[in-house]
């Protein structure tokens, strides 16, 4: 039986039409929900409890960010089991105060220089036999200074993505944070789509997507545009340039916003003009693949299902080679986040993950395809989170 895929059709039909897209990521921005942040730590407790270790020592900012609320470049945090330890540098003091409130997270909080951060951080580890390090997010040198000098006593252990496992599963708020930058996503692209027809650059097209997304609301781009017309459209990350578009060019749009700190992440490939018979076959052969790949995501799939779901109707067509990336990827603060969707992922998906489908097609003499929407999993299927129209000629 097919997984089910949820989409709201009146929306789906707003998402085509500048006025009515605008006001529904008007609406999506105006009644965002509040985020349970304080509740965030108890789950990683028992994370650093099942890894064997009696505190945490969070150094990777984005974590900081979703335990505690702050989004300044510069803290640490030590999660011990009855309390949050919080530093950062006096440029953050008023603000680390204020977002830590407005999170309703209680912590011990010291606003300090490095060395008093250093001393408010050794004086709360102190007694503790085995301190956890964030693996991926600590350097050698780091490591060894810990080691030697912060830590002395304590048996430094490297865990492995405790709280990136843990923000793999979003909330609710978190979720509609995430759907609200789609919805900023799919208005900006309608507001600019026709301006293909006016022969633009890459880089003039590219900073009209840019600039009309802030101004429907977001904080900015959760990554750098992508947009790539006829020859370059067969590099799957081509950075925009100095080419016109023009009659005839297949255009890979791969672009993102933020809306309080959460990614959006859609790719759309326009035609302008009327496509050749390579050019046709190309994106139905794509948006047949993404289809595919959109109906096999449910929690309990695994992830290299979806890849698998995508890439056999690609080789099927002979183009298994021009495929030349994996399916997708784990969308949330961060635009590449956990998990992995390819061949060669190990992970399964469960409800509340937020993922991307994006396979594509490549071929220099041509262009290139990719079609991709940001989908919520659910317990028997998805929900599309990117609703911009797909297989769209612009003429």
């Amino acid at each position: 039986m097919s997984n089910v895929i949820r989409t709201d059709t009146e929306a789906l039909a707003a998402a085509a039409d500048p006025a009515g897209s605008a006001a529904r990521a008007a609406q999506l921005l105006a009644t965002l929900p509040d985020m349970d942040v304080a509740a965030r730590a108890a789950g990683v407790r028992d994370a650093v409890a099942a890894a064997g270790c009696d505190a945490l020592l969070v150094t990777r900012l984005v974590n900081v960010r979703w335990l505690t609320g702050f989004t300044g470049s510069a803290a640490l945090l030590l999660v011990l089991p009855d309390e949050l330890v919080f530093t950062t540098d006096g440029r953050y003091g008023e603000q680390s105060e204020q977002q830590l409130a407005a999170a309703g997270v209680d912590a011990r909080r010291t606003v300090a220089g490095a060395d008093g951060q250093k001393q408010a951080v050794l004086a709360a580890a102190a007694g503790l036999k085995k301190l956890g390090l964030e693996a991926e997010a600590v350097t050698w040198g780091q490591q060894r200074r810990y080691d030697a000098d912060w830590f002395p006593d304590a048996e430094l252990v490297a865990t492995d993505a405790l709280v990136d496992r843990l923000r793999q599963t979003k909330d609710a708020g978190e979720v509609a944070r995430i759907e609200a930058a789609c919805a900023v996503a799919d208005a900006a692209l309608a507001s600019v789509r026709r301006r293909l027809l006016e022969q633009p650059t890459e880089a003039e097209f590219g900073l009209e997507l840019d600039t009309a997304m802030r101004r429907l609301g977001a904080e900015g781009t959760s990554f750098e545009t992508i947009i790539a017309a006829g020859p370059n459209g067969a590099m799957p990350h081509h950075r925009p340039g100095t080419r016109r578009i023009v009659e005839g060019d297949l255009v890979v749009i791969d672009f993102g916003s933020t809306v309080d700190g959460y990614c959006s992440d859609m790719t759309r490939t326009l035609m302008v003009g009327e496509p050749t018979a390579t050019q046709a076959r190309m994106l139905d052969v794509v948006a047949a693949s993404q289809q595919a790949g959109v109906e096999a995501v449910a929690a309990g799939v695994d992830v290299a299902a979806v890849d698998k779901a995508c890439r056999d109707i690609i080789d099927e067509a002979g183009w298994g080679e021009a495929f030349s990336h994996s399916t997708g990827h784990g969308v949330g603060l961060e635009i590449h986040e956990d998990p992995r969707v390819a061949a060669t992922g190990a992970a399964t998906l469960a409800p509340g993950a937020v993922v991307t489908v994006e396979p594509g097609v490549y071929l220099p003499e041509h262009g290139g395809v990719r079609i991709e929407d940001t989908v919520v999993v659910t317990s028997d299927g998805c929900r599309p989170l990117t609703l911009a129209p797909k297989l769209v000629a612009v003429a």
